[in-house]
């Protein structure tokens, strides 16, 4: 079994959605030693939100969930984001410090949202190159060739990066402290990492089922909606925070009573979200086929096997070799996006 993340693909249709939930992994490794408690840790975590939303598989999206906890190296920020005041030597390759550095939550955390540091102690150069290869790598470029294998099949792809958020704003947001937050917040980073109807559809299905909404207030979205995504190439990336207040109780990490009720909610959810794109996937397919000059293949099928070829559309993603010899903005045209956005 992967000890570093979980995929679980389509149980049998299989439409162009991916879900991931970079955040919600509750396994942390032997070497982390942290200097603060695990009780204190668990607050990083976006605690079941891989749960709430299980339901994707079965709507005929791939699910992917990290099993690692995010404060101990997060997948959703740029290799980029180095906070060398961790490290106990000069980093070997670039490091450009973004918001999310200043805020002490980059790729390795310092601190926790609370302001409480992490650890008593630097950082080894190995010791992170370790995290990076072993954690970070693996999971980005499982989420990128899910949404790439999607993308091959069906000429366009749809991905929900899933998140749970704070009820309340704390010590390093943003917004300040102690702001209450809408039920969920969308983000596309101002409109760049999807098409404004597949926001608008997530938006108005929550609505319907009586929830509040927000949109890119106060997060708008970061790695993982940025890296991969290219509208106009259809490559749709949106991010979805679910207030957690919803379904947990926050101090004690354990599920509240709302949680059984929000779980069928986000089922709803995905259900209408699995049709949006096999509707318009489908519609792509054809425009993709058609493209090539393949006229002859039937697209009114049920997307389920194996053209038997693979072409990868890697946007600068080769994390196979040693993290430090690459372009850290991934070559990808959203490089150009504010790493300054709020989020997760």
């Amino acid at each position: 079994m992967n000890d570093v993340l979980r995929i679980i693909p389509a149980r049998d249709r299989k439409v162009p959605l991916v879900l991931d939930s970079p955040h919600s992994g509750t396994e942390y490794p032997e070497d982390f030693r942290p200097a603060i408690a695990l009780g204190q840790l668990r607050h990083a975590e976006d605690t079941f939100v891989d749960e709430l939303f299980a339901h994707g598989p079965e709507a005929g999206a791939t699910l992917i969930a990290a099993r690692f906890p995010r404060s101990y190296i997060d997948p959703n920020r740029s290799l980029l984001d180095i906070d060398t005041s961790l490290l106990e030597a000069p980093w070997p390759g670039p490091a450009i410090a973004s918001r999310k550095t200043e805020l002490g939550i980059g790729l390795i955390w310092r601190v926790l949202d609370s302001g409480a540091p992490i650890y008593d102690r630097k950082l080894g150069i190995e010791e992170v190159k370790r995290r990076i290869v072993r954690y970070h790598q693996p999971y980005q470029r499982a989420v990128k060739d899910a949404l790439d294998e999607a993308f091959e099949h069906f000429g366009a792809v749809w991905h929900l990066d899933l998140h749970s958020m704070p009820s309340v704003s704390g010590r390093i947001s943003e917004e300040g402290p102690g702001k209450p937050r809408a039920d969920f917040v969308l983000g596309d980073r101002d409109g760049t990492t999807c098409e404004p109807e597949f926001t608008a559809h997530v938006a108005e299905a929550l609505r319907g089922m009586g929830y509040t909404v927000k949109i890119n207030d106060p997060y708008k979205g970061v790695e993982l909606v940025r890296a991969f995504s290219d509208p106009g190439a259809g490559r749709h990336s949106l991010q979805l925070e679910v207030n957690r207040r919803l379904y947990l109780d926050e101090a004690s990490r354990a599920k509240s009573g709302g949680f059984d009720t929000l779980q069928r909610d986000m089922g709803r959810l995905l259900d209408t979200v699995a049709l949006y794109t096999a509707q318009r996937g489908s519609h792509a397919c054809h425009a993709h086929a058609h493209d090539h000059g393949h006229h002859d293949h039937d697209h009114d099928h049920d997307h389920d096997h194996d053209h038997g070829h693979h072409h990868p559309h890697d946007h600068g993603h080769d994390h196979s070799h040693d993290p430090h010899d690459h372009d850290h903005d991934h070559g990808h045209p959203h490089s150009r996006h504010s790493p300054k956005s709020h989020d997760h």
